[in-house]
């Protein structure tokens, strides 16, 4: 068995040096909107294909949700 480590108050590696700027800090929509360029061009495949799937997705479980008759839509059992 090892004896219990001495806590000793110091500040931890996280505050001993001053906080980087974060890139993100400041910046106006239309900056944000330009560090889209720096996303690689093929995933740009990817992400359309991706958008399509959930719009799809929200649309079929709206449509479900909108049209079916037979879904349950309160409690169903004894009332008190």
């Amino acid at each position: 068995m090892r004896p219990t480590a001495i806590l000793r108050m110091r500040p931890t590696q996280a505050f001993r040096y001053p906080v980087p700027k974060d890139e993100h800090a400041a910046h106006t929509v239309s900056q944000r909107l330009r560090s889209l360029k720096k996303i690689p061009p093929e995933l740009i495949p990817l992400g359309v294909v991706l958008g399509v799937a959930l719009g799809a997705a929200f649309y079929s479980m709206g449509n479900k949700l909108m049209t079916d008759k037979t879904l349950r839509l309160t409690r169903s059992g004894r009332k008190d």
